[in-house]
């Protein structure tokens, strides 16, 4: 499937309806919804692995009921602690449904789902043996489970794990803080 299908193009197309609508809580956040919006004006193949060598990606950060602790995954490539998500596939209806599709599979959680309001957007250029993609633009969304719900790990992690908010992983806190605070600003008390 080419990324100038109809999948791929209702995929873009609602990629850019939810960054028109989506309103940024800071400038830092809407130069990024802009930057995005301008991408996807000049790669209509934004959507897709196979495109440009920065193309957009869907995560999802879970926490749980109370929002103490941040359900990640340790992953295999990276050999990080990140929020689970990854690239969009040309059956995914949206760029919500992909980025729950993405925490389902790589959670385990099947009954995971992210709330479908963006609650952050993230540039950053990628470390290690990611073939042809270099930078992702991503764009992340919060969901809530309960603590005792069961993860597994998946063939792309090597480990899923609670963290508490206050403790996260060595090295992930100048990232992963920020999303944190946004998902739970999203999510609320």
């Amino acid at each position: 499937m080419t990324a100038s299908s109809p999948a791929w193009r209702l995929l873009h197309d609602d990629a850019v309806a939810r960054l028109e609508g989506w309103i940024a809580p800071d400038d830092e956040q809407e130069q990024l919804r802009l930057a995005y919006l301008d991408h996807l004006g000049v790669h209509p193949d934004a959507m897709s692995k196979t495109g440009p060598p920065a193309h957009l990606t869907g995560s999802v950060i879970v926490l749980d009921e109370a929002g103490e602790s941040v359900l990640l995954t340790l992953h295999r490539r990276a050999r990080q602690w990140f929020q689970f998500g990854g690239h969009f596939e040309p059956g995914d209806e949206s760029v919500w449904h992909a980025a729950t599709r993405e925490a389902r599979e790589e959670s385990g959680i099947p009954e995971v789902t992210a709330l479908p309001e963006i609650v952050q957007l993230d540039r950053h250029v990628l470390v290690g043996d990611f073939g042809t993609c270099r930078e992702h633009l991503d764009v992340r969304f919060a969901a809530v489970t309960a603590r005792s719900t069961s993860a597994a790990v998946s063939t792309e992690s090597i480990d899923v794990r609670w963290w508490p908010v206050d403790a996260l992983p060595e090295g992930t806190r100048d990232e992963l803080g920020p999303l944190v605070a946004a998902a739970a600003r999203v999510i609320g008390p």
